[in-house]
């Protein structure tokens, strides 16, 4: 029999790209694990197998220079790869190395090799159960096994991972080497930056070779645990449980504080350890993962900011004229004067428009516009205002000052402690408050911000009630519709109930999901924009306002608003049924188009969490709430509450029998803000 060594090797590793053309001292990890193997007494021909994806032209040229014999397949199809290159290369039986182990024993290759000779088996491996350290692994498959599985296999996890269906389906006749003592839980593979630190480390005990053997590192081990510290931390084969966007997010914790840019798209506020984590392309309600899984979103919809679903061909076509034509120049783009006057003419009581890009910076600009019109430094705020400081300095001289408004244990650390008291919060429909305010803080008001509605509908004459008062006070009253701007009004919600503010800031939905935001109000107001210093580069280019120009023509013709209004009450009505079918106490807030239920059980968050859970394996990304989209279309919607209805009816067999902990598959999701570890 010829017995062939296969490496499956590649540089686009999402934890740790071009892990093996990493040097240790003179050589790369890949000629390092085909010389190591080259040690064995029984292997006939060393192949790497890597992809046909020009990512890896590179490392071709490697093992070309070095005279390695190298096949190229099927990036995300490794068992057809191992497949073709066992066809090329001639093997009778195949040995599979993966090139993320540059400790390799060859000693320890021959022994699986031996007793795969020995019991005559389909297939031998050392880890069926592991007992070697991790790093170590060999796995000994004849060629016959392989064609059959090859032809059998239709998963994609068992077809990117080569031999779990071998292991998993009891089909074949199997064997196994074990060490006498069981060291799995050591980590020597490379998978991580910490993982290259530890190989590095052993490395440099061994000065004068590269050869030295897998007992070698373990006597090592024994008097210099230290050096293997760095990655202990990581759990041995938990990149085989991940998916590739999961596996980027766990590299981009490492350099990115926070993981990402958004606190509400952490996978940490969904499923921590199970959450795609990243899209490759998203259209209508449908979003793919890196792994082309595609999924409806059920969800945020991008955090409330595609309204007309997500990749809409027409606003897409706006932008694309826009990049075609250029996107920035020394002058002005025309398309911030056709916008300033689209949504003035929306909204009459207002004269003026500025543009930013992010619904924090235009919170920002809105609050430094009514302080340099009023003269004035307070601001009484209702709501979720951002992350600048002046609406953080809420939370300087009370930690749980915000709690109430969104988002909970936001920390102040950063912001000027000279701003506390600079800003004082109230609660919605609480207007007793707001007096107190202004009472106990005379003349010194400049601004009311808040958010016209969001969890609740306004009660006894309350919106009515705050405008007169800022009137009264000379006080500048500025509507934050970032969230609730287009979602049951062409323009802000502030116009269902008409009361109208002296400023309102728009964002999110406006450039159905280009980046855009808008700050309009009375002439008067605004113009004191000229007395201060507002200003920014990419405020003047041209993709937001022709993302958002053609955002409102095409919500204006259709009637956006109406249709997501009429799809959430109908969600929420169902919610509603299928709660009560299952004998759940359910709690319902938000207006319809953003539409958020809780139930009524002890340790709701882990509830939440199983939720998100099953959701996901059903194709759905779901939480407790759904910002509705014209996109969402009927039978998806349909699908949904179906699939929900069947964890509503798991969800109150567990709380009458069971700890809901126990059908977790990780952690429980973030109920606010956390830092991460």
């Amino acid at each position: 029999m010829r017995f062939v060594a296969i490496i499956q090797a590649r540089t686009g590793s999402t934890r740790l790209p071009n892990k093996v053309l990493k040097k240790i001292r003179e050589k790369t990890v890949i000629e390092i694990i085909t010389e190591r193997l080259a040690f064995s007494k029984l292997l006939d021909g060393i192949v790497v197998a890597t992809t046909d994806n020009p990512l890896d032209d590179g490392l071709c040229d490697l093992l070309s220079s070095k005279s390695i014999p190298f096949f190229r397949g099927s990036e995300k199809d490794v068992l057809e790869r191992y497949y073709q290159a066992a066809l090329e290369f001639n093997a009778e039986v195949i040995i599979r190395i993966t090139g993320d182990c540059p400790l390799i024993d060859s000693e320890v290759v021959d022994s699986v090799i031996r007793k795969f000779i020995d019991e005559k088996v389909d297939y031998c491996s050392n880890i069926n159960p592991p007992t070697f350290p991790d790093g170590l692994d060999t796995e000994v498959i004849s060629f016959k096994l392989l064609e059959k599985i090859n032809s059998l296999v239709t998963d994609d996890y068992d077809r990117e991972h080569v031999t779990t269906y071998i292991r998993n389906s009891k089909r074949f006749s199997t064997s196994v080497i074990t060490n006498n003592i069981d060291l799995s839980n050591l980590r020597w593979t490379l998978d991580e930056v910490d993982d290259f630190k530890v190989i590095e480390r052993i490395y440099s005990k061994f000065p004068n070779s590269y050869f030295f053997g897998w007992k070698d590192v373990l006597s090592l081990y024994e008097t210099n645990k230290e050096i293997f510290l760095a990655n202990q931390y990581i759990v041995n084969n938990s990149g085989a449980r991940m998916g590739t966007g999961q596996k980027l997010y766990s590299r981009a914790k490492k350099i990115i504080p926070g993981g990402s840019m958004l606190l509400s798209k952490r996978p940490e506020m969904f499923l921590p350890d199970n959450w795609p984590a990243y899209f490759k392309k998203a259209k209508g309600c449908e979003v793919w993962d890196l792994d082309d899984k595609k999924y409806y979103d059920t969800s945020i919809m991008g955090v409330g900011t595609n309204i007309l679903g997500y990749a809409n061909d027409e606003v897409n076509e706006a932008v694309t004229k826009a990049l075609r034509d250029g996107v920035s120049s020394t002058f002005n783009c025309p398309d911030e004067v056709f916008l300033a006057e689209k949504l003035i003419d929306m909204h009459p009581w207002a004269d003026m428009a500025r543009f930013a890009r992010s619904g924090g910076e235009i919170n920002s600009v809105a609050v430094r516009i009514a302080r340099a019109h009023t003269k004035k430094d307070k601001i009484a705020i209702c709501g979720y205002h951002g992350w600048h400081d002046w609406y953080l300095s809420t939370n300087i001289n009370n930690k749980s000052g915000l709690n109430k408004h969104l988002l909970p244990g936001l920390e102040p650390l950063g912001v000027p402690k000279s701003l506390e008291g600079s800003v004082i919060p109230f609660e919605y429909n609480k207007f007793e408050q707001l007096e107190e305010i202004i009472k106990n803080n005379k003349n010194k008001i400049a601004a009311i911000k808040m958010e016209v509605v969001r969890n609740f509908e306004p009660q006894n004459g309350f919106l009515e009630a705050v405008r007169e008062i800022a009137t009264e006070n000379n006080i500048i009253l500025i509507f934050d519709e970032c969230t609730s701007g287009f979602r049951e009004t062409f323009g802000g919600i502030h116009k269902k109930y008409k009361v109208y503010p002296d400023m309102a800031i728009f964002g999110k939905a406006l450039g159905n999901g280009f980046a855009i935001s808008a700050c309009i109000g009375k002439r008067d107001v605004m113009e004191s924009t000229q007395k201060t210093f507002i200003s920014s580069t990419f405020w003047t280019e041209k993709v937001g306002p022709a993302a958002a120009l053609k955002t409102l023509e095409i919500m204006e013709r259709m009637k956006s608003w109406e249709i997501i209004t009429n799809k959430g009450k109908f969600i929420a009505s169902e919610w509603s049924r299928i709660a009560q079918e299952n004998n759940l106490d359910i709690n319902l807030s938000g207006i319809p188009s953003l539409k958020s239920f809780s139930i009524s059980l002890d340790n709701w968050l882990a509830y939440k969490t199983f939720i998100t859970q099953e959701m996901l394996k059903e194709g759905f990304l779901a939480s407790n709430l759904l910002y509705s989209s014209v996109s969402h279309e009927d039978i998806i919607i349909k699908n949904y509450i179906k699939k929900l209805n069947q964890i509503f009816n798991q969800i109150r067999t567990i709380n009458d029998k069971g700890d809901i902990m126990n059908f977790l598959d990780g952690g429980v999701c973030h109920g606010g803000f956390q830092r991460l570890n």
